[in-house]
């Protein structure tokens, strides 16, 4: 089946999409990475599991020892083992399919797709023999292209299964192994070569689609689309599949899909639905390869994300914020200057002028570069957050950030605490990384403790530490009211000592690093197995106020620290 380049969409969709990409496709790809293990099923935890409860009873966790913190911890109630509420889920599945709607307009726009849309679409006219069966087997054609694309998503699911993806986010051989195929996808884009699949595979299944009738036949149409406009499709379909694998949501890759193949299959069915659509677009140009080449600088920029995630979980320390805000600004004026037509690859056409189009995004591009150049000297670069590396990988830092003195209420602080040698602070905060270590501070200086479950690549605690805790009431009520612990359940470098390590019930295998250990005392104890979580608790390790995660809300979330200093000091 032969497909000629015909007539194009309308030039606005390009700018529309192109916009959409550049100005919020960072910010859905840069969302929450939950580093736990989603096979484990909880619910929302409830105020009933807070001290005020008569029912709590006292047990010890199961990744306690004697000597430290089980002999006075209580629990929470046995049939409140929650995870993450159900409002974070939906919101993170809510943003892949963002993404992947994003994602299938912008393939909608690449070379091996745009100019199949007349031709198909005529095609089914005159085989159908009437405008409306036309357009029924045109609805038909958009719905194999979702079923096609969702099956797929469902496939990655199944092959590795949803603690497989979990994996996937919180590994640094696969974030190194992500980076390392985005930058494939991105010089593919470059026009280096094109990943295609087995010509023998597509021819067969072309094939099918010509000697078929019936709905069959449609479905092996919409089969080869997918096939042969995969050196296209390829890198953007990798590219929402590793981001939805990375959330960690057993249901992200499909929901991926369903995006991606919704914004793909809606052009075909409204061209045949409204003839005007299709008789509005312009004749093809070289604008179509630049808009294949935009989204290779924008796939390597995306790559830097994932080699970040790598050399945090590994703890290289050599892939700084300051190397990474570099690049950015590199790649993004190189992307302006490609714009303004000053760098040409092997496939892209002359540009005798400068469009209109083509001025606006150099305009953006150049703009969103030097935005940046700030965060070289510690400015927050508040859109990079969580998608940069977190603030306390820079060396060179002109203000700590406004969040308020770091030396109030660090009376007797040690001077190196345990495992700091690996972990660092966030910027400007005193921080303890083992439990009983801050346990027994806390209980020393008579304050409340602050539990922050966290991890090296969840993305919304970046967020949390670079856009809110930076606030200075926020940074006055951690430093001065609380002894801030931070436990992160995604470490595998360090390895617990031998009297610690134990077999989890609820992760099915042994405590024996840190990460593991942390994940499971944040199950077993307060029933909840994503990150961020914050707990404010007492000296018994019950919390003081229901546990939250995220609060963007730099004001609701001192409302929240202030709860439990409240909470703390009326229970006295």
């Amino acid at each position: 089946m032969k497909l000629n380049h015909t007539k194009f969409f309308n030039i606005r969709l390009l700018t529309l999409a192109l916009f959409l990409f550049l100005g919020t496709g960072t910010a859905v790809w840069a969302q929450e990475a939950d580093t736990s293990m989603a096979d484990i099923e909880f619910t929302e935890i409830t105020p009933e599991t807070t001290p005020a409860s008569a029912d709590t009873a006292a047990v010890a966790p199961a990744n306690t020892t004697k000597d430290s913190v089980s002999s006075d911890t209580t629990t929470v109630k046995a049939d409140t083992k929650a995870a993450a509420p159900s409002a974070e889920k939906s919101k993170t599945l809510w943003e892949t399919f963002i993404a992947g709607l994003v994602g299938g307009f912008l393939a909608f726009l690449m070379p091996c797709i745009f100019p199949m849309v007349p031709l198909t679409i005529s095609y089914f006219t005159k085989r159908a023999g009437s405008k409306g069966k036309g357009i029924g087997q045109a609805l038909i054609y958009g719905l194999s292209i979702i079923v096609i694309y969702v099956a797929f998503g469902l496939l990655i699911t199944v092959i590795f299964g949803s603690a497989g993806l979990n994996a996937l986010s919180a590994s640094g051989l696969f974030n190194f192994l992500f980076f390392i195929l985005l930058v494939v996808f991105a010089i593919s884009f470059f026009g280096a070569f094109e990943i295609t699949l087995p010509s023998s595979f597509v021819n067969k299944i072309d094939s099918k689609a010509d000697n078929s009738k019936g709905l069959l036949g449609i479905f092996f149409m919409a089969a080869s689309l997918a096939l042969v406009s995969f050196s296209c499709t390829g890198p953007i379909i990798g590219t929402l599949l590793v981001d939805a694998s990375s959330k960690g949501e057993l249901l992200g890759p499909a929901i991926g899909m369903f995006g991606f193949s919704l914004a793909l299959a809606l052009p075909f069915t409204l061209s045949a639905i409204f003839p005007g659509f299709l008789s509005s677009m312009p004749k093809s140009g070289g604008w179509l390869n630049s808009v294949k080449v935009c989204l290779g600088f924008l796939e390597l920029a995306l790559a830097l994300k994932f080699l970040s995630s790598a050399d945090l979980a590994w703890h290289w320390e050599w892939f700084d914020r300051e190397i990474f805000l570099v690049l950015w600004i590199v790649i993004f004026v190189l992307m302006g200057v490609y714009l303004m037509g000053k760098i040409k690859f092997s496939h892209d056409s002359d540009v005798p002028y400068v469009s209109v189009p083509r001025l606006f995004f150099a305009i953006l591009s150049f703009s969103f570069a030097v935005y940046m150049v700030p965060g070289l000297w510690g400015a927050p670069v508040s859109v990079l957050s969580g998608l940069a590396p977190p603030m306390n990988t820079q060396d060179f830092i002109l203000t700590a950030g406004g969040s308020g003195p770091s030396v109030a209420g660090t009376k007797g602080f040690p001077a190196k605490v345990k495992y700091s040698e690996s972990l660092k602070p966030p910027v400007g905060f005193k921080v303890f990384f083992e439990l009983e270590e801050g346990l027994a501070y806390a209980k020393e200086v008579g304050k409340p403790v602050m539990l922050d479950f966290t991890g090296h690549t969840c993305v919304n605690c970046r967020r949390m530490e670079d856009l809110v805790w930076i606030d200075k009431e926020v940074g006055r009520l951690i430093k001065e009211e609380y002894v801030l612990i931070q436990l992160y359940a995604d470490d595998r470098n360090i390895k617990m000592e031998p009297g610690k390590i134990h077999y989890s019930e609820i992760l099915k295998r042994k405590t024996d690093d840190l990460g593991y250990w942390n994940l499971d005392f944040q199950a077993t104890k307060y029933g909840s197995n994503a990150q961020p979580l914050y707990v404010l608790a007492g000296h018994d390790l019950v919390p003081l106020v229901k546990p939250q995660g995220a609060i963007f809300d730099a004001k609701e979330y001192a409302a929240y620290l202030q709860s439990g200093v409240d909470a703390y000091k009326k229970g006295k």
